[in-house]
């Protein structure tokens, strides 16, 4: 496959394009996570992490092992924005989901 990017010149395009989609995904995938989850969903994504990266390190094939790359950081910073997401919950930027109880009832319950 490699080789047949690289003789029509679309090895760069392919990967351009394929983390582009790749970024693209983990917004919505943040988002909804976060609404399910809450916070708690941040070691999927660290998992993920460093199982591409393991991934990324034992493939040869250079459109692979970069793509690999590119879900392995991708996975990485979005640990952070799942705390983001969080805040921007709070901030009512995002919606809440009514399941989930908000920090101060969970605090006033154990009283």
């Amino acid at each position: 496959m490699t080789d047949f990017l690289q003789e029509y010149h679309l090895l760069g395009l392919t990967i351009g394009l394929a983390t582009f989609l790749i970024i693209g995904l983990f917004h919505p995938v943040v988002i909804k996570c976060h609404y399910y989850f809450g916070t708690r969903c941040w070691w999927w994504f660290l998992i993920l992490g460093i199982g591409a990266l393991a991934g990324s390190i034992l493939t040869a094939d250079v459109v692979w092992s970069t793509l690999l790359g590119v879900l392995s950081f991708s996975s990485f910073w979005t640990i952070g924005e799942v705390f983001e997401q969080q805040k921007r919950v709070d901030r009512g930027w995002f919606p809440a989901n009514p399941r989930h109880k908000k920090p101060e009832q969970r605090f006033s319950e154990n009283k």
